[in-house]
């Protein structure tokens, strides 16, 4: 008799259900700005809450010969790089399998240092890849208050705890402060590109100025192991295998773009801004 739907879809050898024992890469889309914060625009954001489903289904699949991760990222929030990174790293030991990353558009900064999660790294030809460094911005609001006769009212305990407030007029300390702070992370950054990538990295040029470089330069460089695609490479290394792609989830405020109107604008100029240093 004639089996309908999904089980007359299912090849069967006598009374047993056939297993498919194709072997499988598994590719995470790790595409957009490195944030903790949800997007008010169309491109998504990266942080460990909403990669997390996508990295479990990933290293989870039966038959796994690799992940590849397909990275499109300026970077973001350098805790939130980490976090995301060192999680990639602690799921492929448990697991054993290699982890390939695939520089697409850019992988700049943040997005750098999740590349560097990777056992090989791959770019494109035109890949811009690098930007080891750490930058921070933000807005000073002192002269439209003044404009509007708004009078900042500010209380606290604790004579910093206002550092850098966008309200207050910017005191040299505060910047030197940050300045501290920002040596510090990038610091830590460097350190993680010479864990990762050791003696593959050249000596001829100095790495961790927060330059960028096209995919061809960044391999003589030994920042990425060599230029190609996704596709090509994985077909010449698994030939048999299914790719699998699996990609972060966005909330429904972040696909409907919603949250305060205000706030969306300043986000929406913050990603826009870290989207065009690199012409993107």
């Amino acid at each position: 008799m004639a089996k309908s739907g999904l089980a007359g879809r299912i090849p069967v050898v006598g009374d047993r259900i056939e297993r498919r024992d194709k072997d499988v890469v598994a590719v995470v889309k790790l595409h957009g700005i490195i944030t903790q914060h949800a997007s008010p625009v169309g491109r998504g954001v990266l942080n460990l809450s909403t990669v997390e489903s996508a990295l479990t289904r990933a290293f989870g699949h039966e038959n796994l010969k690799a992940v590849a991760l397909q990275i499109n990222s300026p970077g973001g929030a350098p805790t939130q790089s980490g976090l995301i990174a060192e999680r990639i790293r602690q799921l492929a030991d448990e697991k054993n399998v290699p982890v390939i990353a695939f520089c697409e558009d850019i992988a700049a900064s943040g997005g750098y240092w999740l590349a560097c999660a990777g056992d090989e790294i791959v770019a494109h030809r035109t890949s811009q890849v690098g930007s080891i460094g750490v930058i921070s911005g933000g807005f000073g609001f002192t002269g439209l208050i003044d404009r509007l006769g708004i009078e900042r009212r500010l209380h606290t305990a604790g004579q910093n705890k206002a550092r850098l407030d966008p309200f207050s007029p910017e005191k040299d300390e505060d910047v030197e402060w940050l300045k501290g702070v920002h040596e510090d992370l990038h610091g830590l950054f460097a350190d993680w590109v010479r864990e990762r990538r050791g003696s593959k990295l050249s000596a001829e040029k100095d790495l961790f100025t927060g330059d960028v470089w096209l995919g061809r330069r960044a391999a003589e460089l030994g920042l990425v192991d060599r230029v190609g695609n996704l596709r090509d490479v994985v077909s010449e290394r698994y030939p048999d295998a299914e790719l699998v792609v699996a990609e972060p989830k966005k909330s429904l405020a972040a696909r409907l773009g919603l949250g305060a109107p205000a706030a969306a604008v300043l986000t929406a100029l913050e990603h826009r801004a870290a989207w065009s240093r690199f012409g993107l």
